[in-house]
């Protein structure tokens, strides 16, 4: 790591890489494809990369991106089909010495990306800022080939990566359970910037990320604001709606994962008969929901966005577990009486604003750490349509 900066910016910490002129080129020059003129790029030694574009109608857009190699298949020892992108900046003494974490621009001018560059199929691989800060170094991301020649054929593919531990660390650096990976051409650079720089600044969970993605994939959202109308009517919100929704929290860096969701939570919550009031918790480390039920009882409601992808038999999917990585290899997972109730939100699938609840008594407990709750949740019959409902069934010990 270096003591200097990027574009006289210093909020980024700045690494010296080396052999990255063909990187470094790939991107200046997806810049252009992507209808931009390229106003500036940061030196090719140095990472990450910054990029002054000039865009539509004279805008000017700010790039602060991590770019990372991608290996093309075959690759020994791996399946034929998997290709890897390698996270790796420094030494590797500095991977454990130092904390990696992500340049992200206070004044929201700059947006960040990360981003697989893959020469040798002519693709870039946008990975989730959010989910990547800080940069777990020394890691490599598997991608199939299926997955990029689709990207590769329809020029932006969406789909979800399910993280595991490696057989040598024991626990992944970016933690288990889904993420959202975007593989796009170059001409749909500046594209992407626009739908990052919306999805980050609304702090898009993984399966809101994965429908966001979907439908800038058919309806662009440029990074001056441009656009945008056919995500409103995706999260049937509007626009003043989804920034209430970023104002009530007490700062947008600690804003709760999947806010959009709650968002209508609360508006369930509400309309319930059973419940006399449902009130939103704005603090870090504590569920979303301190709800208050008609018969007295007061419980703790945690808001969680099923995944857009379901089991083979067509069975939702839910992720349990908190969005940043920890320290403490269990400490991702979550203790059952951290709240009482799991609020899954199933519009990642359905296309409706609808909710299934279970009591945290009656689900699985983490395979690895007993007293932890399972990362992945089927959402079942086992599921009730009623917080009420939820409650009232026979609590089970989970397995």
């Amino acid at each position: 790591m270096l003591d200097e900066t990027i574009a006289a910016r210093s909020y980024a910490q700045v690494y010296r890489v080396s052999r990255r002129d063909d990187v470094h080129a790939f991107l200046s020059d997806a810049v252009t494809a992507s209808g931009g003129q390229l106003l500036y790029a940061s030196r090719s030694d140095r990472a990450p990369v910054y990029l002054g574009i000039q865009g539509l109608n004279d805008q000017r857009i700010g790039v602060l991106g991590y770019p990372f190699r991608c290996n093309p298949a075959p690759i020994k020892g791996r399946p034929p089909d998997e290709h890897r992108l390698q996270i790796r900046y420094g030494g590797e003494r500095s991977w454990v010495e130092h904390g990696h974490p992500l340049g992200v621009d206070i004044a929201g001018v700059d947006t960040t990306v990360v981003l697989g560059v893959h020469l040798e199929l002519g693709l870039l691989v946008g990975l989730d800022p959010i989910r990547y800060d800080p940069l777990p170094m020394g890691i490599s991301i598997e991608l199939k080939e299926a997955d990029l020649q689709r990207a590769l054929e329809v020029g932006w593919h969406v789909w979800e990566r399910v993280n595991r531990p490696g057989q040598r660390r024991g626990v992944s650096r970016v933690g288990e359970g889904l993420e959202t990976i975007v593989g796009f051409t170059p001409n749909r650079l500046i594209e992407y910037v626009g739908f990052e720089r919306r999805a980050s600044g609304l702090q898009l969970d993984s399966a809101l990320r994965f429908r966001a993605a979907q439908v800038a994939a058919r309806d662009p959202i440029l990074p001056s604001g441009v656009g945008g109308h056919r995500m409103e009517e995706e999260f049937d919100l509007s626009s003043e709606e989804i920034l209430e929704i970023i104002a009530a929290r007490s700062r947008l860096t600690t804003a709760v994962r999947g806010g959009v969701a709650e968002h209508h939570l609360q508006r369930h919550l509400d309309a319930d008969p059973d419940v006399i009031s449902a009130k939103l918790i704005d603090r870090d480390g504590e569920p979303d929901f301190d709800v208050a039920l008609a018969d007295g009882r007061r419980e703790l409601v945690e808001c969680k966005n099923v995944s857009p992808n379901t089991y083979a038999d067509g069975t939702p999917k839910v992720e349990v577990q908190k969005t940043r990585s920890q320290r403490d290899p269990a400490g991702r997972f979550y203790v059952p009486n951290q709240f009482d109730v799991v609020a899954a939100c199933l519009y990642a699938v359905t296309g409706r604003w609808e909710f299934r609840f279970k009591a945290t008594a009656s689900m699985d407990r983490h395979p690895q750490h007993p007293g932890r709750l399972a990362v992945l949740h089927r959402v079942d019959d086992t599921w009730a349509p009623t917080l009420e409902e939820a409650l009232a069934r026979p609590h089970r010990s989970g397995s």
